[in-house]
């Protein structure tokens, strides 16, 4: 099993990386693994309780499930992954099935964050790019996607995000194997990926 790590800023364009892995491979050759779904439990908290939590601190996640996931599944036992509702901000009842493969990657702010995660990882790459695009991204995809106001997403960008990022997501770039700056189909570290991977699928 190759396990991948993908970290980087929120709205840097992991998900886009991780969706050139995915095509990059067989069909159902590689398993996903969002750090997003990972957020701690905070289920009996009231509702403003929970709109409180600063959700771009490491403390936020479940650090400790996560890493026996990535155990079982690295052992070939499959998972049931969390499922955690932005709208609700909490963990919902239901689970999401994942099955040992190939391919495990591991998708998410601090993924690189955490010494035990990281020593796990065969591949380490961090998605680098600009804060104004990421903050656009950022803007575009609360609104319209988790239903906050402009308003919102703003005053949570300067009181979380942008502290957060500068203190825990910036410096773990110094641990990854792979920096892909912002740049599409004709980035470098798109075409190194696609290599590193193909060689992944002749190998097995």
């Amino acid at each position: 099993m190759t396990i991948i790590g993908v970290a980087g800023g929120t709205g840097s364009g992991k998900t886009t990386v991780v969706k050139k892995i995915v095509e990059s491979l067989p069909p159902h050759f590689v398993s996903v693994v969002p750090l997003d779904s990972y957020y701690n439990d905070e289920s009996q908290a009231t509702p403003e309780e929970r709109k409180s939590i600063n959700v771009d601190h490491p403390d936020a996640f479940d650090w400790k499930l996560l890493i026996e996931h990535v155990q079982a599944l690295r052992a070939g036992r499959p998972i049931e992954m969390p499922v955690y509702s932005y709208s609700e901000f909490s963990r919902l009842p239901q689970t999401e099935h994942v099955e040992p493969r190939p391919v495990v990657i591991v998708e998410g702010i601090m993924v690189l964050l955490n010494k035990k995660l990281r020593d796990m990882m065969d591949l380490k790459i961090f998605v680098d790019t600009d804060s104004d695009e990421r903050f656009i991204r950022n803007l575009q995809r609360d609104v319209i996607e988790r239903g906050r106001t402009v308003e919102m997403v703003i005053d949570r960008y300067l009181r979380m995000k942008k502290p957060m990022h500068e203190q825990f997501i910036e410096p773990t770039k110094k641990y990854a194997d792979l920096i892909i700056p912002q740049g599409g189909e004709n980035n470098i570290g798109i075409r190194i990926l696609r290599k590193y991977i193909e060689g992944i699928a002749v190998n097995e």
